[in-house]
């Protein structure tokens, strides 16, 4: 074989191609212009109605049942405004479960997938990669191993298969065990598995059950604060270590979301992890973190640097913001060879954007308590204790499913992760309030199980402080209408 010597690759000057950067800043400029005409809530475009429900009809046929909300994009919006194909234009405040952190038609980031897509490479895999997969896991990893021993990261196409990696590593290291531990009313994803370990019974109907998880409940902070934060942490410790002495060694792993997602947005304190975390050491069981939907929202990049619970981390998992999703494990957890493999892993579009975002993050003064995360969740709380206090009535106090005496705050989270709760966080009224919402302009959702609750992940990245009080102008219509029909 032939070496031919040049001073770059072809695949570099073709990126370097002063036609390729002419051509990319072009189209960057072009949607920057049609972006800009989107700048309030607006409904739907004359004449349009009639054929977007037509669309939603044939989505609904083609999926097997309709969609939840009839959101379909029309591919561009402005920031934290986006239209859909009727010409309609909503506030997102959900960004597809927290996947969209920037919003919509960021510039930056649309540079980022133009540069991406003219690699020949439209998906990457584990027998056929370009070099962005790796510059993106290298840069996740060097923002990852700042506060944590996690030395490899692993990429895969969704946050279920993350985690289904992260159950694999955790099983492999300490065979035989086939037990998990979780918090109760966890979320992990909806593959075989991870439905298994989710505390949600209707995610695993008809299901075969092949290995066996126990709960821990999570921090309850009502009872903790009646008790006493130490002995509620003590009890929780001694339920842990009770299924430890129950099963000796056949725990593999417990699995921890630091802020509970679909459970509620709950939070609990750095000690209540910090105790069972140091319980899960002393008997030889993997600490596996699911960072999917708390990545890049509290103070910190990763919730554990907020928490400081990096040194108990084995394996860890990312997604959502990201856009490529990752497993990472120290090297102790590196596993064998043909465990972990895959025909995909993303695309380079995705690896671009994924390390773009992580940039930004590192460098646009989001983290720390004086953060836009922290300023934020602080102007959201506003909003909602003040449409509180003038509308006492749709926001009665929100009874606990343990029993336990007291009510919980009507507003809860932290940094991006944010939630409120009307209607004493009856499940009917409050996907009921959702739809109303959506309506009138806003786009929500809900989490949570008795009480339920609205939630929002709002684009942090591109949201102005002034934008929250027209966000709930739309939230205060959709709630009144809510409140009439019940």
């Amino acid at each position: 074989m032939t070496t031919t010597r040049t001073e770059t690759t072809v695949g570099q000057q073709l990126r370097d191609s002063r036609a390729i950067r002419d051509a990319i800043e072009s189209i960057v400029a072009e949607v920057r212009s049609r972006s800009a005409r989107i700048t309030d809530v607006r409904g739907p475009i004359d004449g349009e109605t009639e054929s977007y429900q037509a669309f939603m009809d044939r989505a609904a046929q083609v999926r097997g049942r309709g969609l939840l909300y009839p959101y379909v994009g029309s591919g561009v919006g402005n920031g934290a405004l986006v239209e859909l194909a009727d010409g309609s234009v909503k506030w997102d405040m959900i960004c597809g479960i927290g996947v969209h952190f920037f919003g919509h038609s960021d510039p930056e980031l649309i540079e980022a997938a133009l540069l991406g897509a003219i690699d020949d490479t439209v998906k990457h895999g584990n027998l056929q990669s370009n070099t962005g997969a790796f510059t993106f896991a290298e840069t996740l990893l060097t923002e990852a191993s700042r506060a944590s021993r996690l030395a490899h990261c692993f990429l895969s196409t969704g946050g279920a298969m993350a985690n289904e990696n992260a159950l694999k590593v955790c099983f492999q290291k300490h065979a035989p065990a086939s037990r998990v531990l979780a918090f109760k009313d966890c979320f992990m994803g909806r593959t075989v598995a991870m439905s298994q370990i989710g505390d949600e019974a209707a995610y695993r109907v008809g299901i075969p059950l092949n290995f066996l998880v126990d709960y821990i409940p999570f921090y309850d902070e009502i009872e903790a604060r009646q008790i006493g934060e130490a002995r509620y942490i003590e009890r929780a410790v001694a339920q842990l270590q009770e299924y430890v002495d129950r099963y000796p060694g056949q725990h593999a792993c417990f699995v921890f979301e630091l802020i509970q997602g679909e459970g509620g947005f709950n939070t609990a304190p750095r000690a209540f992890h910090d105790a069972l975390m140091k319980c899960c050491k002393a008997n030889d069981i993997a600490v596996w973190v699911d960072e999917i939907q708390t990545f890049g929202r509290t103070e910190s990049m990763f919730a554990f640097e907020t928490l400081d619970l990096g040194p108990y981390i084995d394996v860890l998992c990312v997604g959502k913001m990201t856009q490529a999703c990752a497993t990472l494990f120290t090297e102790e957890y590196n596993p064998g060879p043909g465990l972990l493999s895959g025909t995909f892993t993303g695309e380079t579009v995705s690896f671009r954007v994924g390390q773009r975002i992580i940039e930004r993050l590192r460098d646009g003064g989001y983290h720390g308590p004086n953060g836009a995360n922290a300023r934020h969740y602080d102007l959201f709380a506003r909003q909602v204790r003040a449409m509180a206090d003038q509308h006492p009535d749709w926001f009665p106090p929100v009874p606990q499913k343990t029993g336990t005496p007291g009510a919980a705050d009507i507003v809860g989270g932290a940094g991006g992760m944010m939630r409120f709760t009307p209607f004493a966080g009856d499940k009917d009224a409050i996907v009921a309030a959702c739809q109303t919402c959506f309506d009138e302009g806003v786009i929500l959702f809900y989490c949570g199980h008795d009480p339920y609750h609205i939630r929002m992940l709002p684009p942090l990245g591109v949201m102005r402080d002034d934008d929250w009080p027209r966000v709930f102008e739309c939230v205060e219509r959709g709630l009144s209408r809510a409140a009439s029909d019940a």
